[in-house]
């Protein structure tokens, strides 16, 4: 979500559930997305720019939604007028913002930190529920933000004076916050009576963020020359991978992929069910960039990693 990974709620069932397929299909998802972090970053290491990363990334990735609901769904190409200010808000500060904001992150911090000060955003959005929208909350919400302040902590090894890219991580938890207002918005509109399906719904919120993009960065001025080149070298022997190569595997299998098996896996488990599963991305990212980026983290980050997780599950709970 990350790379948009939370499941999106309002999803009915319409098939028999088989919750070890959902469950298994849903760890599918999770490790694309996590292997999307380390593909990402060995583009932007190039250098190419954040924003035109993930101007590329969102018009594509709506252009192929666009074929598989003109295709699967034709209806749901119409847009009511009532709904284009939220779907726009949806796109340009859900999608848009987290999509860049995650990608100047990952740039300037490993892999893995970057991902796991974005997974905050379900504290966000706890916080949100109870102090925006009034709404009972489990006081287990202020339990979930101690461990996740404590393990960020250790995460960034603090007594040893602020190591990481201050820059980096004021993007980490802008990404957070954009994720947070991406899963309110879509709550919302999943909500409403003539709710969208989740297909349709993912497909403008590219679009808008699609449309956006466009108008901040013309695509005249677009780098098309940077794709010709190689991305950072992958694995212990060196490996490089053309960036175009790199850049259609961000798209399709870091993206509408792991989106389509998202939605699948919704169809066999409930979405607090794989909002569990969903957590060991961040621990798969790191994973991932250790072996392909040589992106280690020290075994006291590794522990606060797993306090943070741990914290951002219990505020998962509270709501």
């Amino acid at each position: 979500m990350s790379d948009l990974a939370e499941p999106i709620p309002g999803v009915a069932p319409a098939v028999t559930r088989h919750p070890a397929r959902g469950y298994v299909l849903y760890l599918c998802a999770a490790t694309l997305f996590a292997l999307n972090g380390t593909i990402s970053k060995s583009i932007l290491l190039t250098g190419f720019d954040p924003a035109r990363l993930s101007q590329l990334r969102v018009t594509v990735a709506f252009l192929i939604l666009l074929v598989f609901v003109a295709i699967a769904r034709p209806s749901a190409l119409r847009l009511r007028r009532s709904e284009i200010p939220i779907l726009l808000a949806y796109g340009v500060l859900g999608v848009a913002m987290t999509q860049y904001l995650y990608f100047v992150s990952i740039s300037r911090l490993p892999v893995g930190i970057a991902l796991l000060i974005e997974f905050t955003a379900p504290i966000m959005v706890a916080l949100w529920f109870r102090f925006g929208m009034h709404q009972p909350t489990k006081r287990t919400v202020w339990g979930a933000l101690v461990m996740a302040l404590v393990g960020l902590a250790l995460v960034g090894q603090v007594w040893l004076g602020f190591t990481l890219d201050g820059l980096g991580v004021i993007a980490g938890f802008g990404a957070a916050a954009a994720l947070a207002i991406y899963y309110v918005l879509a709550d919302v509109q999943v909500r409403r009576p003539d709710a969208r399906d989740p297909v349709s719904l993912t497909m403008w919120g590219f679009g808008a963020a699609a449309l956006f993009w466009t108008i901040v960065e013309p695509w005249w001025s677009f780098p098309w020359s940077g794709l010709a080149g190689n991305g950072f070298p992958l694995g212990t022997d060196g490996q490089a991978v053309p960036i175009w190569l790199l850049c259609a595997w961000m798209i399709v299998l870091g993206t509408v992929v792991p989106f389509w098996l998202v939605v699948v896996s919704l169809q066999h488990i409930r979405a607090s069910q794989a909002s569990v599963v969903g957590m060991t991305e961040p621990l798969l990212a790191t994973f991932i960039a250790w072996v392909a980026l040589g992106e280690a983290m020290a075994p006291v980050q590794i522990l606060g990693a797993v306090i943070v997780l741990a914290g951002v599950l219990l505020a998962e709970r509270s709501r």
